[in-house]
């Protein structure tokens, strides 16, 4: 103590008896020129001379540590919860960087510029050409070579600059503000294990993979982390972690790459898009099945290593990449976290909260901290108390036969019936939708009217704002129909009995099973196809309008009375009367808007070009969004 003290700037005689003050002058000192260093800003107070800057949050919290344990020897202990002790805690978890910032970029971009790279370098003139096994293949001999690719004086395009230049940036971040300022690289439409493989040869490019690849001391500074997206990327997903693990090398660089005594490995689960091919029911089935063969893949590689050699496990963290409307994943957490299948938490999970979400959910620091308890103590139950065993196998047995049969209602409506995407851009507010500025990406992928190119975000909000809420049940009712009455069968009062008391048993008994219906439930209390037939009749093509919207009328009843049947309640949100009773209120003075918006988008697709009618249908889009409490 006397030592720090005797370290800081002020000489005064005054003070030379009062090593607590000279100590915090100094400590205030330092951080000053770490403010300036690190941001070029001033702090509120100058210091009393220039000091040297600290290197990490670390050094700062060693000094802290050393003048709690000076109060501690002098029995001053009741000075430390005020102020001390709560900065020390604010450093061990902010850092100089108040909170840890993912990469993402899809994978489609880290090939084009590898691409590039290996075509300026002439290794392979055309990389994407290359099948599976050969880019691995390639990809692997060039993470265990130690030469860059880039070749010094190459005229690169602005997309090869630009994405390497993230690297470069991400590296210097982590130089200036920490390890854990930048920790993880999120790989978008994670399809094979090339793509896991290009992030992690980008990262030696600019120095953030330590070594090569069968260096025996080699490591890498950003957590790859895959995003399973589709459904035919979420039924993959095992077997593409199994083999990447599997490559030579691999085990060892996650190991040394560890932020303590795990190894670390997150694996990132699109809900919006997966919901968007498949629908609600297949998409949750899909997500539930792809967890169940990750957890088993790494409990496999964990038991390879050996329990006695736990510095090598692979700590699995499955990072729910979850939206605010149910058809993207969001609904209760709470209940979200239980339904979990066994296994999958194990004491962390990380979710995603969406911008939209944010402001009810942590604007009030009171009902910030009781959604933080709520998240913390579903976790904490799933770990400790959550079952331990897999589902039942007539469970998982019905759950994939009713996928099957919503997955194709679902896509027979949405991808196969000819006029759909006429409709859903003729039918909801969609265009307009992409002209307000609320996202950070267009709200297509391309410039047309197909739906495979249309963003989850503007799908979900487009078909909230028309009251359908479509993504969030369509296909459950097709799916329970066929189910309780399959073709063909030969004892059908029979069939249906024992089917009905088998869905009943899984609504009360299977979490996952009773969290979804719930789910769903919610998503058609907040629907009515009344308005809905308002928003229809924007449709010019009046046989299209007929057909289609018959179409989703006649799933939505049979949605309706399969939920009626197997939770054996007629009213909507029956077990839930606070969010029954919030609705109630609502809806009063939503439903004005729906049939105002309606008129004004009339107007403003017949030619009227008013900037306050442009306003009015923006207005009103925000509103109804706020009184359903869901956009995308």
């Amino acid at each position: 103590m006397l030592e720090l003290a005797a370290q800081s700037p002020d000489t005064n005689e005054h003070r030379r008896d009062e090593p607590y003050r000279r100590a915090l002058i100094g400590v205030y000192a330092r951080l000053a020129a770490t403010l300036k260093a690190l941001t070029a800003g001033e702090a509120a107070r100058h210091a009393v001379e220039p000091q040297k800057p600290y290197l990490n949050a670390q050094e700062l919290l060693a000094d802290l540590r050393i003048i709690e344990a000076s109060l501690q020897a002098q029995q001053a202990q009741a000075l430390l919860p005020e102020r001390l002790q709560p900065l020390i805690r604010a450093v061990e978890v902010f850092g100089f960087y108040l909170a840890t910032v993912d990469l993402r970029q899809s994978s489609d971009q880290h090939q084009a510029v590898l691409a590039e790279l290996l075509r300026t370098a002439r290794i392979t003139p055309d990389y994407g050409a290359l099948d599976e096994a050969a880019k691995s293949a390639l990809l692997m001999t060039l993470l265990c070579d130690a030469r860059p690719l880039r070749v010094m004086g190459a005229n690169y395009s602005a997309l090869a600059l630009s994405e390497i230049g993230v690297f470069e940036t991400a590296k210097k971040m982590r130089q200036n503000y920490g390890g854990q300022a930048i920790r993880h690289y999120i790989i978008s439409h994670t399809e094979t294990v090339s793509d896991l493989l290009e992030v992690l040869l980008l990262q030696k490019e600019v120095g953030l993979m330590h070594g090569t690849l069968d260096d025996a001391n080699s490591s890498c500074d950003l957590i790859v982390v895959p995003l399973f997206e589709t459904i035919e990327d979420l039924r993959q997903a095992g077997a593409i972690m199994q083999a990447f693990y599997a490559l030579p090398g691999m085990l060892a660089l996650v190991q040394r790459g560890r932020s303590d005594q795990y190894g670390e490995q997150d694996i990132m689960l699109g809900y919006s898009d997966s919901n968007k091919d498949g629908g609600i029911f297949t998409s949750s089935w899909e997500l539930y099945q792809a967890e169940t063969a990750l957890v088993s893949v790494f409990d496999a590689i964990n038991q390879a290593v050996g329990p006695a050699n736990t510095s090598g496990f692979i700590g699995l963290r499955l990072f729910h990449g979850r939206g605010g409307t149910v058809g993207r994943g969001g609904g209760p957490s709470f209940e979200a976290i239980l339904a979990q299948p066994p296994g999958t938490v194990r004491g962390q999970i990380r979710l995603t909260e969406q911008g939209e979400v944010i402001g009810s959910k942590y604007a009030n620091p009171e009902i910030g901290r009781r959604n933080l308890e709520t998240l913390v103590a579903a976790t904490l139950e799933a770990t400790l108390l959550g079952p331990t065993q897999p589902a039942l196998p007539a469970y998982l047995q019905a759950a994939a036969e009713l996928s099957g049969t919503s997955m194709a209602a679902y896509r027979h409506l949405v991808y196969e019936t000819a006029g759909f995407s006429d409709y859903f851009f003729a039918a909801t507010p969609s265009r307009e939708i992409a002209e307000l500025n609320i996202g950070s990406r267009p709200a297509s992928r391309k410039a047309t009217q197909k739906i495979e190119d249309l963003r989850a975000i503007p799908w979900g909000f487009s078909w909230g704002q028309c009251r359908l809420t479509l993504p969030g049940w369509f296909g459950l009712g097709s799916a329970v129909h066929q189910f309780l009455n399959p073709p063909g069968d030969k004892t059908p009062v029979k069939t249906h009995s024992k089917r009905l008391a088998l869905l009943r048993q899984m609504e009360q008994q299977w979490p996952f099973f009773k969290t979804l219906l719930s789910n769903i439930d919610m998503v058609l209390a907040k629907s009515d196809l009344a308005l809905a037939s308002r928003y229809a009749e924007l449709v010019s093509d009046k046989p299209l309008r007929t057909t289609i919207f018959t179409a989703i009328e006649l799933e939505w009843q049979l949605t309706t009375q399969a939920l009626e049947l197997i939770t054996g309640s007629q009213q909507r949100l029956a077990n839930n009367a606070a969010l029954q009773r919030s609705i109630r209120h609502r809806f009063p003075y939503i439903d004005p808007l729906h049939h105002l918006q309606v008129e004004l988008v009339r107007r403003y697709r017949a030619g009227q070009t008013d900037e306050r009618l442009k306003r009015g249908i923006h207005i009103s889009i925000n509103g109804i969004a706020t009184g359903l409490r869901n956009t995308g």
